[in-house]
């Protein structure tokens, strides 16, 4: 009996060992945690594959076999992950890291993008997914078709990346889409449980501790370029630390809105001012000394329907600062979350407070029906029904969408497929269209999605219109709500359509001025007087060049001049020719077919500019180019595998305001009179100025490989690939096949 108990201890402590190990090396796989404000529980590990236990001594030997803890010194495929401890955090090792310097956001927050003034209630979204860092940690992307993602943008405004690690800096991914649509993005800095109490007293030991504390995460903001911090303190302290703790949100909030205006520290409701770890779900004078030195308070989810009011009132002028949690997972939350999220909205919303959604991603996590794209359209649109639009583009010159969600199973470049394999990125996504959900469709209807199956004109995703229109009838659905005022230069716009013959697809475009005055506008390819009542004007679009017309995609473009107005919005249009003119063929009635009202369209992006002229690309030859810790690895038959981190910029000095680049590589045949004539792979989007090629195989025969530099302007259109710079990595001589060059 004894020794059975000491085996089953034995066993226990080597499966608490392997969690361990799992969470200490592998920020991926740390098992999901409850939110802020409830107890901790670990998900079974045996439910989890990447947790399973070993149960053998075969499986305990294969243990060996792991590859080693993750090192961020050494070069590896970029990814954005946590600091663990005030020893990293206080060293400042993150900035010696392989991987900082891709962690970079290289999108600034996009300002003028609001619907109305700051002062209003804001709608915070705080991302926690089964421990943080999954499919997003990966900087170049990954391999998951089917990742998470939000393209629901125009209905937040601050998004908070939240994980049970000390400081849950924000995969850049995020930050990158999120400062696209004018979405401000917060890191959190949480100290929680036994091993938390232990941080605070050194993190509040003395006034200068917290001070340098501060100044630590300000440094992090300022150089990984995110907006602000979440403070989760949820452990209990002593009274007199509570001097020290106010220093720390001070300090933090002062030195955030010196060194980045409009940033945000935002405290969690959590210990009290007498050092109580007790959750008071309302602004009171427990929590209100805190709330008052930074720049709000992310109050616990389980108020009841007063508190909202008596917040309010507490709050005085800042009663937009007061954001009342609301967990998505609905557990002990107002209202029960989930599908009935929408109704602690409704609370929130007539009480004048701002929202903290917590845990979206339950939609996703726990795969509701029928599918997530859906499901994800469904919830949002229940959000958007409670609390309205936040965020309006476009605004500013250029503008350009390709309907990208950061994610898919292929990806074009200008109407030509370069991958057809999945993937995820989710700083490759354009502008998310305000698409408006619609539960259920009849024989009558155009139903309008997404499409990330269909090819894409750009990136991995379009906007397929599928349905029937019978007759003279037409179907219009907005795509975006914009606030862009026009000057007295015209507007030039250009968007791509894929179509079945009678299958018309054009834009309609709606004006406003100052005195309340509307104008509708239709851009269509080809006449359409049967529907000129409809619109103020009817303007008629012409067909230009397309590179990419052999996968069917045409290109239409116009331009239109209404000085003093103000564009509020673009819809899809769709329509048949005129019934009038048409000529049908042989196998239709006169009174046309079932078949002839089938309608498909496919829209694969808009560009709204200022100028009709093209983008300019510096020449190849403007281009500098460096490479950085190159390893060299022999296969067999003759192959090697190389691994490199390529530089680039312009030689003049300047900086490049080209937002991203497409990568490629092709193999270079040592024999020119050879037979190999490897076409260029495509391998990735890079939003820095470098990219880490990991473990590219070159055949034997080969002299080494060329990578090509595809330069991306903001208004979508990108470089021809023989135009782009490029750089030759030669094959190392034989005899010094395998070596790394730091």
């Amino acid at each position: 009996m004894f020794l059975k108990k000491l085996l089953t201890l034995l066993h226990q402590s080597l499966k608490k060992l392997f969690l361990f190990v799992i969470k200490m090396v592998a920020p991926s796989s740390i098992p999901k945690l409850k939110s802020p404000g409830s107890d901790p529980e670990l998900t079974s590990p045996s439910s989890d594959p990447e947790l399973q236990i070993p149960s053998s001594n075969s499986e305990l030997k294969s243990l060996a076999s792991d590859p080693p803890p993750f090192d961020p010194t050494q070069p590896s495929v970029p990814v954005s992950y946590p600091i663990k401890t005030l020893e990293e955090l206080e060293s400042r090792s993150y900035f010696d890291s392989f991987h900082y310097p891709f962690n970079k956001a290289s999108v600034p927050l996009q300002h003028g993008t609001t619907a109305s003034s700051p002062d209003r209630p804001q709608l915070l979204v705080c991302h926690d997914m089964a421990g943080g860092y999954g499919d997003d940690k990966w900087v170049q992307g990954g391999t998951n078709g089917e990742a998470y993602s939000i393209w629901h943008w125009h209905l937040i405004d601050v998004f908070v990346y939240f994980s049970h690690n000390l400081v849950a800096l924000p995969p850049v991914s995020w930050v990158n889409t999120a400062h696209q649509h004018g979405v401000k993005v917060l890191a959190t800095f949480i100290v929680e449980w036994d091993a938390g109490r232990a941080i605070a007293d050194k993190l509040l030991a003395t006034e200068e501790s917290s001070r340098m504390y501060a100044d630590r995460l300000t440094e992090l903001a300022l150089a990984l370029g995110f907006d602000g911090w979440l403070l989760n303190m949820e452990v209990k302290l002593n009274v007199n630390q509570i001097p020290n703790l106010k220093t720390f949100i001070s300090h933090l909030t002062q030195t955030m809105h010196s060194k980045i205006p409009g940033s945000l520290v935002i405290w969690y409701d959590s210990v009290t001012v007498n050092g109580s770890l007790s959750y008071q779900n309302q602004l009171n004078h427990r929590n209100k000394p805190f709330f008052d030195i930074c720049d709000g308070i992310f109050l616990n989810y389980w108020w009841q329907e007063d508190y909202p009011s008596s917040s309010a009132a507490v709050a005085g002028d800042r009663k937009h600062d007061v954001y009342f949690g609301i967990d998505v997972f609905g557990r002990n939350t107002f209202g029960g979350g989930q599908w009935n999220t929408n109704f602690a909205l409704d609370v929130l919303k007539k009480g004048d407070v701002s929202a903290a959604v917590f845990a979206p991603g339950w939609v996703y996590e726990t795969k509701q029906p029928p599918d997530f794209q859906t499901a994800q359209n469904h919830w949002w649109s229940l959000v958007e029904k409670s609390w309205g639009i936040g965020q309006r583009y476009p605004s500013v010159l250029p503008f350009h969408s390709n309907f990208d969600q950061g994610r898919g199973h292929h990806f074009s470049v200008d109407g030509l497929q370069v991958l057809d394999s999945s993937w995820n990125n989710l700083s490759s996504q354009g502008f998310q269209p305000f698409l408006e959900y619609k539960n259920s469709f009849t024989t009558d209807d155009i139903k309008v999605l997404v499409d990330l199956k269909e090819g894409s004109y750009r990136g991995g995703s379009n906007i397929t219109f599928k349905g029937s229109l019978k007759g003279s009838a037409d179907f219009t659905t907005r795509l975006f709500l914009g606030e862009l005022p026009l000057g007295n230069s015209p507007l030039y716009f250009t968007y791509s359509v894929k179509s079945k013959a009678n299958s018309l697809l054009g834009l309609n475009l709606n004006f406003s001025t100052g005195a309340g005055e509307k104008k509708a506008v239709l851009l269509a390819p080809g006449k359409v007087d049967h529907l000129s009542s409809k619109f103020s004007r009817v303007v008629t679009t012409r067909e230009l060049e397309n590179f990419g017309a052999s996968s069917g995609w045409t290109i239409q473009a116009s331009s239109i001049s209404l000085s003093g107005h103000t564009l509020t919005e673009i819809s899809a249009f769709c329509y048949k020719p005129d019934p009038r003119i048409v000529k049908l063929d042989d196998s239709n009635s006169s009174d046309q077919s079932t078949a002839s009202a089938e309608y498909y369209a496919v829209l694969g992006h808009i560009t709204v500019k200022s100028s009709e002229q093209k983008s300019n690309f510096p020449p190849s030859s403007s281009w500098a180019f460096k490479e950085e810790h190159i390893k060299w690895t022999p296969g067999s038959d003759g192959a090697q595998t190389v691994s490199v981190k390529i530089i680039w910029n312009l030689k003049d000095g300047n900086d490049s305001t080209f937002p991203k680049y497409n990568i490629y590589a092709k193999k270079v045949d040592a024999d020119p009179s050879g037979k190999l004539e490897a076409a260029s792979e495509f391998l990735g989007v890079a939003r820095v100025q470098a990219f880490y090629v990991a473990d590219y195989s070159i055949p034997s025969g080969s002299s080494g490989v060329t990578f090509f530099i595809q330069v991306c302007s903001v208004d979508g259109s990108s470089q021809t690939l023989d135009a782009s710079p490029s750089y030759h990595l030669n094959q190392p001589p034989k005899d010094q096949q395998h070596y790394m060059c730091y």
